[in-house]
């Protein structure tokens, strides 16, 4: 089934050229199938880029899903036009009333600041305890991931010594859990940050499961309350040249920045990135959807707020 987006969004027709089909609000509106509601709180910088990277990955789900996009209220949004935000967003105190089947949370360029300096941090948290209540399952990817962490549970970030920056090998602790239904043995996930959570922190807390490692990327996935919170440090939703652009625009900063591993062919910033995390990201979000998403949902979204946290 199709994702079901609000008419004119950029993302429609930017898919479209790879063939996926989409569909918007007036068309859906006439079909008699309730779609699975999923909230995007997006954090990122490049809006209209991370759109089309998450509308990619939830359209390859069986699932009609209906897609509604949030930003931080009063927040600036120096790389996209107000107008795409007035059109395409809604501010926190516009749902807050609202339940959804899921909840995106992505990351955002904020990690090297300490969590209670970031400027909308209090609406953040408030939309954290809003989603137990009002969510039935989220994924907190990157950023998003180390501050829903370190709110919910006190699992401090640390600085690394420098960026890691590359597609690095992954390995699962529990391959049974439906998260990873279909996945292979060793998988690949793009990484971009400066920051990093702690295995030990982690192990530390008895609500917390930690489900992937990497060798050399650390901790990738952890899971709270049987599947309502995915924590997710990587960035699995990468398009294949968003690596190369965030290079790119290092360098003609001057910031300093090692070359992307494990990303070229032949190590060759000149040759284009070899895609190696694509079907693993699809099958991340497509069981998300369907096990945690769908099959948890066992009642009407709107009942969801009146029985409280059904994790608990």
């Amino acid at each position: 089934m199709p994702l079901n987006l609000p008419e004119n969004i950029p993302a429609i027709n930017l898919l479209k050229k790879e063939h996926i089909f989409v569909m918007d609000s007036l068309r859906a509106s006439t079909q008699d199938i309730r779609p699975l509601r999923v909230v995007a709180l997006n954090l990122m910088p490049l809006k209209i880029t991370t759109e089309t990277d998450l509308i990619r990955l939830l359209s390859n789900s069986s699932l009609q899903v209906e897609l509604v996009f949030m930003k931080i209220r009063e927040h600036r949004h120096k790389n996209t036009p107000i107008e795409h935000m007035q059109a395409f967003y809604k501010d926190f105190d516009e749902i807050r009333n609202d339940c959804f089947d899921g909840m995106i949370v992505t990351g955002a360029p904020v990690e090297q600041i300490r969590f209670d300096e970031v400027t909308y941090w209090n609406e953040l948290t408030e939309i954290f305890e809003w989603a137990r209540t009002h969510v039935t399952s989220t994924l907190y990817i990157c950023w998003a991931a180390q501050a829903a962490l370190y709110h919910f549970y006190g699992i401090p970030k640390y600085d690394l010594p420098a960026k890691m920056f590359g597609i690095f090998k992954h390995e699962t602790s529990d391959p049974y859990q439906s998260i990873f239904r279909g996945f292979d043995d060793e998988f690949y996930v793009p990484h971009s940050r400066h920051t990093e959570i702690r295995r030990d922190d982690i192990l530390k807390v008895p609500e917390l499961k930690l489900l992937s490692e990497s060798e050399e990327a650390g901790v990738y996935m952890v899971m709270a309350r049987g599947g309502r919170d995915f924590f997710i440090t990587g960035h699995s939703e990468y398009a294949p040249n968003t690596l190369h652009d965030e290079y790119m625009r290092d360098l003609n900063r001057k910031m300093p920045i090692s070359m992307p591993v494990n990303y070229y062919r032949d190590d060759n910033p000149d040759n284009p990135p070899v895609v190696r995390w694509r079907s693993h990201a699809n099958l991340l979000f497509t069981n998300w959807l369907n096990y945690y998403v769908y099959q948890e949902t066992p009642y009407r979204i709107d009942d969801i707020v009146k029985l409280g946290d059904l994790g608990q």
